[in-house]
């Protein structure tokens, strides 16, 4: 049988547009100093690292063993990943399993990324089909374009309905001193903001972010040597789906009911493992990879928050509300960080925060299961859910 695994310690640099002060390495070890005094541990008692980022963005090939003077892997086994969106939720499963296996007992999960320095739209467009999918699902935007305007057409909902999830996030932002963007808009400074792709405006997209997030795993056996409550893993679960302009993705929605499969599935089998039913009542917060507002709607539905285009009713309810009955990203979220390789382990780090009630001015009262997602290229998503208390048994 496995391990339980807990995360033990967290550390996050202040997510920013440009960190011109530091380079890559600088900055992973602003991230990787705060999580080893986090769990008030040294470098010398990590066993094993696993570091994420878009490598190709920023045209470094072997971050592994590049960051090594940063995340102070020297002589110690590191894996890399590069899973685009995903990658810092695949990082944080990586390290999961690492311990879970039983072949480590504290292993470093480290996400980066320096934005102001790489070129996101060129390496985007050069992973698609040159005379269909790149004219018109070259980049990120235009990919969500297509995903609002589906949603759009087959349920009603409007753009004033994902302006709302805009207002929400950049709200709950103000109260996270790490977050990148601190703005307090209106629906109306949504809504007046210009197009990016209709019906995509500058309002619903997430920002550009230099940042780094480092997070501590712990098997079992050692979670008592760390000052810091364990935050278990309690399941976690992945699905990578490729669509091809998104004709799969439309025509399982159609054909066959699935709003988002990845995340559906994704999200049916965490609940299966932990015995989730009623996952809006029994998940007391979630930090969930939402890139833009309309996401905010349609991801309620996948995740069996709400009825099949209920999502629009439900965020004007207030029942994502810091307050509300399940607040979603008290952290403000991608839509207010996003510096890419970090911001899935991002999810991670604030759901441990939230159920070792260490958040500060964004903590949800009493939580104890908790629920980050990870959101990648072609529509793929990685879930986890964690708990206060150590799970029966290990649940990969």
């Amino acid at each position: 049988m496995g391990k339980r695994v807990a995360v033990v310690g967290v550390g996050m640099t202040k997510q920013r547009s440009s960190r011109p002060d530091v380079n890559g390495q600088e900055l992973i070890n602003e991230a990787v100093r705060a999580a080893l005094e986090d769990a008030g541990i040294s470098r010398r008692d990590i066993d094993a690292v696993v570091i994420g980022n878009m490598d190709h963005f920023e045209g470094i090939n072997y971050v592994d063993t590049w960051s090594v003077d940063g995340s102070g892997a020297l002589m110690k086994p590191i894996m890399k990943l590069t899973t685009g969106g995903t990658t810092g939720t695949t990082v944080a499963m990586a390290a999961y399993y690492h311990v879970a296996s039983g072949l480590f007992d504290r292993v470093l999960a480290v996400g980066w990324e320096k934005n102001s320095e790489s070129d996101t739209t060129g390496a985007i467009i050069t992973a698609f089909d040159p005379f269909w999918d790149r004219p018109i699902f070259a980049g990120a935007v235009a990919g969500l374009a297509l995903e609002a305007t589906q949603y759009m057409h087959l349920t009603g909902a409007t753009e004033e309905d994902a302006a709302y999830v805009a207002v929400r996030e950049r709200r709950h932002a103000l109260n996270n001193p790490f977050a990148h963007l601190h703005i307090n808009l209106t629906i109306e400074d949504v809504m007046n903001s210009p197009y990016l792709s209709w019906p995509v405006k500058m309002g619903d997209m997430c920002p550009r972010t230099d940042g780094a997030c480092a997070v501590v795993f712990a098997s079992e056996d050692v979670v008592e040597e760390f000052p810091n409550k364990p935050a278990w893993i309690l399941a976690v679960a992945d699905r990578h789906l490729w669509a091809y302009t998104s004709d799969p993705y439309v025509n399982q929605a159609i054909e066959n009911g699935w709003w988002f499969p990845a995340l559906e599935w994704s999200a049916r089998e965490v609940y299966d493992k932990v015995g989730i039913k009623d996952p809006l009542k029994e998940i007391d917060v979630a930090e969930l990879y939402l890139p833009y507002s309309f996401a905010g709607l349609r991801y309620m539905e996948s995740l069996g928050f709400c009825e099949r285009g209920g999502g629009p009713d439900l965020v004007r309810s207030g029942a994502t509300d810091m307050g509300g009955e399940c607040p979603v990203n008290p952290s403000g979220g991608v839509m207010s960080s996003n510096a890419i390789g970090a911001t899935g382990l991002l999810r991670v780090a604030e759901c441990a925060l939230q159920i070792q009630g260490r958040a500060g001015d964004r903590q949800v009262p009493d939580v104890k299961i908790a629920l980050a997602t990870g959101f990648g290229g072609c529509f793929w998503s990685d879930v986890l859910l964690m708990g206060r208390e150590m799970p029966e048994k290990p649940r990969g």
